[in-house]
């Protein structure tokens, strides 16, 4: 409703426009003989500045109502209004038609009422050429402002799609989270269970916490980093549960930095991602530092490669990646560097979303 309303005020605006052009175009000649007392008095006798005013004030209420009739009957001003040749000419018949008899109307104004307007027998003889070009003008205009708009709505309606479909593919990221993660912990809860039941209650109310996070954040785009850094904090603990010292945590957040946005769940993607592909055992631990860097978040630790081999492709790194883009072609930035893995990660400007 709102972009048929913009629409609309935009073929007004034109219509107003193209009339009030036209009116004084048309009255050029008399216009132009106003300043020549000569050509004023040979082709135009007796002609005052009232005159031609008058004839150009009519002659643009003339166009006005040219243009009401023309959207009144044929829709120009709707976009989603389908133009044949057929309601093209009747357009071009009925606007001529009209057009002639708003001229004889003026003529009986004047006659009737004395208002001022030109009598030279040139300007008669020119009128029928006037509403031929008038006609043109008209049914011309409205047939350009019609596809023009039509052009308009339909840059509009792609790019509402393109919005909806980028909004769709980002929400299915999100969702393909949500049971990743959960399967995950729940490998650890049976874990716990079978080897140590006591631990095992302490990490389902932590579990409890960390799943009310995700179904909240699901519902969001963006979340602050202080939020995101408060639920990595609860999921830090489920694993330290499950690796005890073996898996410590260096964290060093820049407070100026905490109200910046990141999509949810960024933070736990890189964490988890760092557990999965690296060796935590008594003879290697693994030490998973999480710093600020300028506007970017930076989530390190050092590469570990299990003994049994890699531990499959996994989709957090590339998810977060892909939310990343739909949100604004961000980047993610992966290095491996001196044995070292470091990924960072944008810090959103809440005033640039």
């Amino acid at each position: 409703m709102k972009a048929m309303r913009v629409f609309r005020d935009k073929y007004l605006l034109f219509t107003v426009t193209i009339s009030a052009v036209v009116a004084v175009l048309v009255h050029f000649p008399e216009l132009l003989s106003l300043s020549d007392r000569f050509e004023q008095h040979s082709l135009f006798p007796g002609m005052s500045g009232a005159d031609v005013a008058n004839e150009v004030v009519f002659t643009f209420i003339s166009l006005l109502i040219l243009f009401w009739l023309n959207t009144r009957l044929f829709r120009f001003n709707t976009p989603i209004a389908r133009m044949t040749a057929t309601k093209i000419v009747l357009s071009f018949l009925l606007t001529w038609m009209v057009s002639n008899l708003l001229g004889k109307l003026f003529v009986l104004l004047h006659r009737a009422f004395d208002i001022p307007a030109i009598d030279a027998m040139v300007h008669h003889y020119l009128h029928p050429l006037r509403d031929f070009i008038m006609t043109c003008i008209v049914t011309g205009s409205c047939y350009i402002i019609h596809l023009i708009l039509k052009q308009q709505q339909m840059i509009v309606e792609n790019q509402q799609l393109r919005t909806e479909s980028i909004r769709n593919q980002y929400e299915a990221l999100k969702n393909q989270l949500n049971p990743h993660m959960l399967f995950n912990s729940l490998n650890t809860l049976q874990s716990l269970i079978r080897e140590t039941p006591a631990r095992a209650v302490d990490y389902t109310q932590e579990l409890s916490r960390v799943l009310r996070y995700t179904l909240q954040s699901n519902e969001s785009r963006f979340v602050t980093l202080a939020e995101e850094l408060a639920f990595a904090e609860a999921y830090i603990f489920l694993m330290k549960m499950r690796y005890e010292e073996n898996l410590t945590f260096d964290v060093a957040v820049d407070k100026q930095l905490r109200d910046r946005l990141l999509p949810p769940m960024s933070l736990q993607v890189l964490i988890e991602n760092a557990i999965k592909h690296n060796e935590i055992s008594n003879r290697r631990p693994l030490a998973v530092s999480i710093r600020t860097q300028g506007e970017t978040l930076v989530v390190c630790n050092p590469i570990q490669a299990k003994l049994t081999g890699s531990a499959g492709p996994g989709i957090g790194l590339d998810n977060l990646a892909k939310r990343y883009q739909l949100l604004g072609h961000r980047e993610v930035a992966i290095s491996m560097d001196s044995g070292r893995f470091c990924v960072r990660i944008p810090l959103l400007n809440p005033c640039e979303i």
